[in-house]
Protein backbone atom coordinates (compact mmCIF):
# COMPACT_ATOMS: atom_id res chain seq x y z
CA UNK A 1 0.00 0.00 0.00
CA UNK A 2 1.20 3.92 -0.96
CA UNK A 3 0.87 6.33 1.46
CA UNK A 4 1.49 9.69 0.08
CA UNK A 5 2.46 12.66 2.27
CA UNK A 6 0.12 15.10 0.32
CA UNK A 7 -4.00 15.05 1.48
CA UNK A 8 -5.88 14.62 -1.70
CA UNK A 9 -7.32 17.61 -3.02
CA UNK A 10 -10.95 16.57 -1.99
CA UNK A 11 -9.63 16.64 1.52
CA UNK A 12 -7.84 19.65 1.70
CA UNK A 13 -11.10 21.19 0.30
CA UNK A 14 -12.70 19.34 3.44
CA UNK A 15 -10.34 20.35 5.91
CA UNK A 16 -11.40 23.93 4.50
CA UNK A 17 -15.29 23.67 4.64
CA UNK A 18 -15.03 22.57 8.06
CA UNK A 19 -12.97 25.03 9.28
CA UNK A 20 -14.78 27.57 7.92
CA UNK A 21 -18.04 26.16 9.70
CA UNK A 22 -15.94 25.39 12.90
CA UNK A 23 -14.83 28.77 13.20
CA UNK A 24 -18.46 30.31 13.53
CA UNK A 25 -18.03 28.77 16.76
CA UNK A 26 -14.97 28.65 17.92
CA UNK A 27 -14.18 28.24 21.53
CA UNK A 28 -16.52 30.95 22.80
CA UNK A 29 -19.07 29.14 21.64
CA UNK A 30 -17.36 26.24 23.49
CA UNK A 31 -17.31 27.61 26.82
CA UNK A 32 -20.45 29.33 26.88
CA UNK A 33 -22.69 25.74 26.05
CA UNK A 34 -20.63 24.32 28.95
CA UNK A 35 -20.63 27.36 31.47
CA UNK A 36 -24.62 27.28 30.45
CA UNK A 37 -25.24 23.74 30.74
CA UNK A 38 -25.80 23.86 26.87
CA UNK A 39 -25.07 21.02 24.44
CA UNK A 40 -23.27 21.09 20.88
CA UNK A 41 -26.43 20.44 19.45
CA UNK A 42 -26.19 23.41 17.11
CA UNK A 43 -23.21 22.83 15.36
CA UNK A 44 -23.29 19.16 15.64
CA UNK A 45 -26.73 19.33 13.42
CA UNK A 46 -25.30 21.75 11.01
CA UNK A 47 -22.02 19.41 10.64
CA UNK A 48 -24.31 16.91 9.93
CA UNK A 49 -26.50 18.79 7.41
CA UNK A 50 -23.19 19.85 5.81
CA UNK A 51 -22.49 16.01 5.09
CA UNK A 52 -19.16 15.80 7.32
CA UNK A 53 -20.38 13.86 10.30
CA UNK A 54 -21.72 10.83 8.38
CA UNK A 55 -17.88 11.49 5.84
CA UNK A 56 -16.48 8.10 6.53
CA UNK A 57 -20.10 6.19 6.47
CA UNK A 58 -21.24 4.66 2.79
CA UNK A 59 -23.67 6.97 0.30
CA UNK A 60 -25.88 4.69 -0.47
CA UNK A 61 -27.04 4.62 3.92
CA UNK A 62 -26.75 8.89 3.98
CA UNK A 63 -22.60 9.28 4.21
CA UNK A 64 -19.98 10.63 1.63
CA UNK A 65 -18.46 7.19 0.90
CA UNK A 66 -15.20 8.23 1.92
CA UNK A 67 -12.71 7.25 5.17
CA UNK A 68 -11.58 6.95 8.24
CA UNK A 69 -9.12 9.43 7.30
CA UNK A 70 -11.81 12.00 6.12
CA UNK A 71 -13.70 11.97 9.15
CA UNK A 72 -10.36 12.08 11.69
CA UNK A 73 -9.52 15.25 9.02
CA UNK A 74 -13.15 16.48 9.84
CA UNK A 75 -12.70 16.20 13.68
CA UNK A 76 -8.74 17.51 13.70
CA UNK A 77 -10.18 20.47 11.83
CA UNK A 78 -13.05 21.42 14.28
CA UNK A 79 -10.86 20.89 17.12
CA UNK A 80 -8.42 23.49 15.94
CA UNK A 81 -11.08 25.87 15.46
CA UNK A 82 -11.50 25.69 19.41
CA UNK A 83 -14.79 23.86 18.83
CA UNK A 84 -13.95 20.00 19.38
CA UNK A 85 -17.20 17.97 18.95
CA UNK A 86 -15.96 14.71 21.52
CA UNK A 87 -19.12 12.43 20.62
CA UNK A 88 -17.79 12.69 16.73
CA UNK A 89 -15.17 9.93 18.21
CA UNK A 90 -18.26 7.79 19.66
CA UNK A 91 -21.14 8.12 17.27
CA UNK A 92 -19.98 7.68 13.70
CA UNK A 93 -16.51 6.20 14.73
CA UNK A 94 -17.36 3.82 16.81
CA UNK A 95 -20.84 2.76 16.73
CA UNK A 96 -21.46 4.48 12.83
CA UNK A 97 -18.21 1.97 11.66
CA UNK A 98 -19.08 -0.70 14.28
CA UNK A 99 -22.56 -1.05 12.59
CA UNK A 100 -21.50 -0.82 8.92
CA UNK A 101 -18.72 -3.43 8.89
CA UNK A 102 -21.07 -6.19 11.41
CA UNK A 103 -24.53 -4.81 11.18
CA UNK A 104 -27.82 -6.78 8.69
CA UNK A 105 -29.10 -4.86 6.09
CA UNK A 106 -31.90 -3.50 8.37
CA UNK A 107 -29.39 -2.33 11.15
CA UNK A 108 -27.90 -0.64 8.84
CA UNK A 109 -30.72 1.11 7.01
CA UNK A 110 -32.10 1.79 10.56
CA UNK A 111 -29.16 3.77 12.14
CA UNK A 112 -26.24 4.58 9.49
CA UNK A 113 -28.54 7.76 8.06
CA UNK A 114 -29.53 9.30 11.05
CA UNK A 115 -25.74 8.76 12.37
CA UNK A 116 -24.68 10.43 9.42
CA UNK A 117 -26.81 13.71 9.17
CA UNK A 118 -26.33 13.93 13.47
CA UNK A 119 -30.48 13.58 13.92
CA UNK A 120 -29.58 10.11 15.98
CA UNK A 121 -26.24 10.12 18.25
CA UNK A 122 -25.31 7.00 19.64
CA UNK A 123 -22.70 6.55 22.46
CA UNK A 124 -20.72 3.50 23.38
CA UNK A 125 -20.90 1.51 26.45
CA UNK A 126 -17.67 -0.86 27.78
CA UNK A 127 -15.89 0.72 30.54
CA UNK A 128 -16.56 -0.84 33.71
CA UNK A 129 -15.28 0.26 37.61
CA UNK A 130 -13.85 -2.82 38.34
CA UNK A 131 -12.61 -3.58 34.92
CA UNK A 132 -10.43 -0.48 34.39
CA UNK A 133 -8.44 -1.38 31.43
CA UNK A 134 -9.01 -4.66 31.14
CA UNK A 135 -11.80 -5.44 29.14
CA UNK A 136 -11.65 -9.29 29.70
CA UNK A 137 -13.23 -8.15 33.21
CA UNK A 138 -16.17 -6.85 32.03
CA UNK A 139 -19.34 -8.19 34.07
CA UNK A 140 -22.51 -6.81 31.89
CA UNK A 141 -23.93 -9.43 30.38
CA UNK A 142 -26.63 -10.32 28.13
CA UNK A 143 -28.73 -13.74 28.47
CA UNK A 144 -31.34 -14.93 25.75
CA UNK A 145 -34.38 -15.63 26.72
CA UNK A 146 -36.83 -17.00 24.22
CA UNK A 147 -37.29 -13.85 21.26
CA UNK A 148 -35.69 -11.55 23.74
CA UNK A 149 -32.03 -10.37 25.15
CA UNK A 150 -31.69 -9.84 29.04
CA UNK A 151 -28.95 -7.15 29.78
CA UNK A 152 -27.65 -6.55 33.53
CA UNK A 153 -24.45 -4.70 34.30
CA UNK A 154 -23.35 -1.33 34.79
CA UNK A 155 -20.67 1.40 32.66
CA UNK A 156 -19.10 3.83 34.02
CA UNK A 157 -17.31 7.22 32.15
CA UNK A 158 -19.95 6.59 29.20
CA UNK A 159 -20.12 10.24 27.12
CA UNK A 160 -23.01 11.87 25.91
CA UNK A 161 -25.79 9.72 27.21
CA UNK A 162 -28.05 12.70 28.14
CA UNK A 163 -27.68 13.63 24.22
CA UNK A 164 -27.98 9.60 22.83
CA UNK A 165 -30.94 8.12 21.62
CA UNK A 166 -29.61 4.37 22.14
CA UNK A 167 -25.99 3.46 23.47
CA UNK A 168 -24.11 0.51 21.99
CA UNK A 169 -22.94 -1.63 25.11
CA UNK A 170 -20.29 -4.50 25.02
CA UNK A 171 -21.59 -7.14 27.18
CA UNK A 172 -20.60 -10.78 27.55
CA UNK A 173 -22.76 -13.89 26.30
CA UNK A 174 -22.17 -17.43 27.48
CA UNK A 175 -20.94 -19.88 24.95
CA UNK A 176 -23.15 -23.14 24.81
CA UNK A 177 -19.77 -24.99 24.23
CA UNK A 178 -17.53 -23.91 26.50
CA UNK A 179 -19.62 -21.59 29.11
CA UNK A 180 -17.12 -19.27 28.97
CA UNK A 181 -18.30 -16.02 28.19
CA UNK A 182 -17.35 -14.16 25.34
CA UNK A 183 -17.83 -10.04 23.68
CA UNK A 184 -21.39 -9.06 22.37
CA UNK A 185 -22.39 -6.08 20.91
CA UNK A 186 -26.34 -4.74 21.52
CA UNK A 187 -27.98 -1.05 20.76
CA UNK A 188 -29.52 -0.41 23.39
CA UNK A 189 -32.60 2.69 23.53
CA UNK A 190 -32.05 5.15 26.20
CA UNK A 191 -35.35 5.02 26.95
CA UNK A 192 -35.40 1.12 27.31
CA UNK A 193 -37.16 -0.04 30.75
CA UNK A 194 -34.15 -0.77 33.21
CA UNK A 195 -31.63 1.51 31.89
CA UNK A 196 -30.77 4.41 34.51
CA UNK A 197 -28.09 6.82 33.86
CA UNK A 198 -26.16 9.23 36.21
CA UNK A 199 -24.09 11.71 35.96
CA UNK A 200 -20.33 12.18 36.87
CA UNK A 201 -19.17 15.44 38.05
CA UNK A 202 -15.94 16.55 36.13
CA UNK A 203 -13.05 18.80 36.92
CA UNK A 204 -12.74 20.05 33.08
CA UNK A 205 -15.63 21.90 31.55
CA UNK A 206 -17.44 20.90 28.48
CA UNK A 207 -20.90 20.46 27.18
CA UNK A 208 -20.25 16.41 26.85
CA UNK A 209 -20.93 14.94 30.42
CA UNK A 210 -19.88 12.03 31.90
CA UNK A 211 -22.48 9.01 33.36
CA UNK A 212 -22.31 5.73 35.14
CA UNK A 213 -25.14 3.40 33.22
CA UNK A 214 -27.22 0.79 35.36
CA UNK A 215 -28.64 -1.93 33.27
CA UNK A 216 -31.15 -3.36 35.14
CA UNK A 217 -33.30 -6.56 33.27
CA UNK A 218 -32.93 -4.70 30.40
CA UNK A 219 -35.15 -6.68 27.22
CA UNK A 220 -34.17 -5.99 24.12
CA UNK A 221 -35.46 -7.68 20.43
CA UNK A 222 -33.19 -10.37 18.72
CA UNK A 223 -32.27 -7.88 16.19
CA UNK A 224 -30.39 -5.67 19.29
CA UNK A 225 -27.55 -7.38 19.12
CA UNK A 226 -24.87 -6.12 16.23
CA UNK A 227 -22.75 -8.78 14.62
CA UNK A 228 -22.33 -12.57 15.13
CA UNK A 229 -23.42 -13.90 18.37
CA UNK A 230 -20.04 -15.88 17.91
CA UNK A 231 -17.90 -12.98 15.72
CA UNK A 232 -15.66 -12.59 18.44
CA UNK A 233 -13.04 -9.50 19.20
CA UNK A 234 -12.46 -8.35 15.86
CA UNK A 235 -16.38 -6.78 15.83
CA UNK A 236 -15.71 -5.09 18.72
CA UNK A 237 -12.19 -3.73 17.54
CA UNK A 238 -13.79 -2.32 14.18
CA UNK A 239 -14.91 0.44 16.10
CA UNK A 240 -11.88 0.35 18.86
CA UNK A 241 -9.60 1.55 15.79
CA UNK A 242 -11.58 4.44 14.74
CA UNK A 243 -12.01 5.42 18.30
CA UNK A 244 -7.83 5.28 18.74
CA UNK A 245 -7.01 7.19 15.19
CA UNK A 246 -10.18 9.68 16.33
CA UNK A 247 -9.19 10.48 19.85
CA UNK A 248 -5.29 11.31 17.94
CA UNK A 249 -7.31 13.65 15.50
CA UNK A 250 -8.84 15.62 18.92
CA UNK A 251 -5.54 15.89 20.16
CA UNK A 252 -3.71 16.56 17.27
CA UNK A 253 -6.13 19.75 16.48
CA UNK A 254 -6.19 20.88 20.06
CA UNK A 255 -2.83 21.20 20.21
CA UNK A 256 -2.68 23.05 16.99
CA UNK A 257 -5.57 25.39 18.50
CA UNK A 258 -2.55 26.13 21.49
CA UNK A 259 0.44 26.59 19.64
CA UNK A 260 -1.82 29.24 16.58
CA UNK A 261 -2.76 30.89 20.13
CA UNK A 262 1.22 30.78 21.64
CA UNK A 263 2.51 31.71 18.51
CA UNK A 264 -0.13 34.63 18.23
CA UNK A 265 0.85 36.27 21.76
CA UNK A 266 4.39 35.19 21.67
CA UNK A 267 4.91 37.75 18.37
CA UNK A 268 2.78 40.75 20.15
CA UNK A 269 3.88 40.55 23.62
CA UNK A 270 6.60 42.40 24.52
CA UNK A 271 8.11 42.95 28.00
CA UNK A 272 12.26 44.04 27.53
CA UNK A 273 13.43 46.37 25.11
CA UNK A 274 9.26 46.55 22.94
CA UNK A 275 11.48 43.36 21.69
CA UNK A 276 8.38 40.54 21.03
CA UNK A 277 8.93 37.74 23.67
CA UNK A 278 9.28 35.50 20.77
CA UNK A 279 12.29 36.64 19.75
CA UNK A 280 13.96 34.79 22.69
CA UNK A 281 14.84 31.36 22.70
CA UNK A 282 13.81 30.18 25.75
CA UNK A 283 9.85 30.95 24.19
CA UNK A 284 10.86 29.78 20.86
CA UNK A 285 12.11 26.64 21.38
CA UNK A 286 9.31 25.06 23.86
CA UNK A 287 7.09 26.01 20.84
CA UNK A 288 9.16 24.66 18.09
CA UNK A 289 9.25 21.57 20.40
CA UNK A 290 5.93 20.42 20.20
CA UNK A 291 5.05 21.68 16.62
CA UNK A 292 7.47 18.60 15.86
CA UNK A 293 5.78 16.12 17.94
CA UNK A 294 2.40 17.80 16.80
CA UNK A 295 3.96 16.37 13.04
CA UNK A 296 4.89 13.14 14.35
CA UNK A 297 1.99 12.56 15.73
CA UNK A 298 -0.34 13.70 12.62
CA UNK A 299 1.83 11.59 10.62
CA UNK A 300 1.11 8.94 12.61
CA UNK A 301 -2.94 9.17 12.93
CA UNK A 302 -2.73 10.01 8.99
CA UNK A 303 -1.17 6.45 8.13
CA UNK A 304 -3.26 4.66 10.78
CA UNK A 305 -6.38 6.09 9.22
CA UNK A 306 -5.11 4.91 5.59
CA UNK A 307 -4.44 1.39 6.93
CA UNK A 308 -7.88 1.02 8.61
CA UNK A 309 -9.56 2.27 5.48
CA UNK A 310 -7.27 -0.19 4.02
CA UNK A 311 -8.53 -3.44 5.58
CA UNK A 312 -5.25 -4.15 6.89
CA UNK A 313 -6.81 -4.39 10.94
CA UNK A 314 -4.06 -5.30 12.45
CA UNK A 315 -1.22 -2.80 11.13
CA UNK A 316 -3.96 -0.47 11.89
CA UNK A 317 -4.22 -1.39 15.20
CA UNK A 318 -0.58 -1.34 15.90
CA UNK A 319 -0.58 2.99 14.32
CA UNK A 320 -3.53 3.46 16.09
CA UNK A 321 -2.13 2.93 19.42
CA UNK A 322 0.62 4.71 18.77
CA UNK A 323 -0.85 7.45 17.36
CA UNK A 324 -3.32 7.61 19.94
CA UNK A 325 -0.41 8.11 22.62
CA UNK A 326 1.80 10.33 20.36
CA UNK A 327 -1.45 12.62 20.47
CA UNK A 328 -1.92 12.29 23.85
CA UNK A 329 1.27 13.75 24.89
CA UNK A 330 1.89 16.62 22.64
CA UNK A 331 -2.14 18.12 23.61
CA UNK A 332 -0.71 17.89 26.69
CA UNK A 333 3.01 19.42 26.04
CA UNK A 334 1.27 22.22 23.99
CA UNK A 335 -1.42 23.28 26.44
CA UNK A 336 1.40 23.24 28.97
CA UNK A 337 3.74 25.80 26.91
CA UNK A 338 0.79 27.91 25.71
CA UNK A 339 -0.24 28.17 29.30
CA UNK A 340 3.85 29.01 30.46
CA UNK A 341 4.23 31.47 27.51
CA UNK A 342 1.32 33.70 28.32
CA UNK A 343 2.64 33.23 32.38
CA UNK A 344 -0.53 34.72 34.20
CA UNK A 345 -2.74 35.15 31.68
CA UNK A 346 -2.43 31.47 30.57
CA UNK A 347 -4.31 30.73 33.65
CA UNK A 348 -7.30 33.39 32.97
CA UNK A 349 -10.74 32.39 32.10
CA UNK A 350 -10.43 35.28 29.12
CA UNK A 351 -7.50 33.92 27.34
CA UNK A 352 -9.35 30.12 27.41
CA UNK A 353 -6.23 28.03 28.08
CA UNK A 354 -6.29 27.25 31.70
CA UNK A 355 -9.21 24.31 31.45
CA UNK A 356 -7.27 22.64 28.45
CA UNK A 357 -4.29 21.51 30.92
CA UNK A 358 -7.20 19.59 32.61
CA UNK A 359 -8.86 18.61 29.32
CA UNK A 360 -5.35 17.38 27.22
CA UNK A 361 -5.34 15.07 30.38
CA UNK A 362 -8.01 12.85 28.71
CA UNK A 363 -5.59 12.01 25.73
CA UNK A 364 -3.54 10.22 28.06
CA UNK A 365 -5.59 8.56 29.49
CA UNK A 366 -8.82 7.81 27.58
CA UNK A 367 -9.95 5.68 25.65
CA UNK A 368 -6.49 3.72 27.06
CA UNK A 369 -4.07 4.34 28.72
CA UNK A 370 -0.50 5.15 27.77
CA UNK A 371 0.95 2.08 29.67
CA UNK A 372 -1.30 0.06 28.45
CA UNK A 373 -0.26 1.64 24.65
CA UNK A 374 2.89 0.58 25.85
CA UNK A 375 2.61 -2.58 26.87
CA UNK A 376 0.80 -3.08 23.42
CA UNK A 377 3.82 -1.87 21.55
CA UNK A 378 6.11 -4.14 23.56
CA UNK A 379 4.39 -6.86 23.46
CA UNK A 380 2.97 -7.09 19.51
CA UNK A 381 5.29 -4.86 17.83
CA UNK A 382 8.45 -5.68 19.66
CA UNK A 383 7.88 -9.04 20.63
CA UNK A 384 8.91 -8.85 23.88
CA UNK A 385 7.44 -11.09 26.57
CA UNK A 386 3.78 -10.15 28.12
CA UNK A 387 3.86 -7.84 31.02
CA UNK A 388 0.64 -8.08 32.24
Amino acid sequence: MTINFTEPEERVALREAVKKLASKYGREYVEKQARDGGKMTEMWLEMGQSGFLGVNLPEEHGGGGGGMADLAAVLEEASAAGAPLLMMVVSPAICGSIINRCGTEEQKKRWLPGIADGTLLMAFGITEADAGSNAHNITTTATRDGDEWVLNGNKTFISGVDEAQAVLIVARTEDAKTGKLKPALFVVPTDAAGFTKQPIEMAWRAPEKQFTLFLDDVRLPVDALVGDEDGGLWQLFAGLNPERIMGAALSCGAARYAIDKTVDYAKTRSVWKDVPIGAHQGIQHPIAKVKIELEQARLLWQKAAALYDAGDDFTAGEYANMAKYAGGEVSCNAADVAVHTHGGNGLTVEYGLANMLVASRLGRIAPVSREMILNFVAMHTLGLPKSY
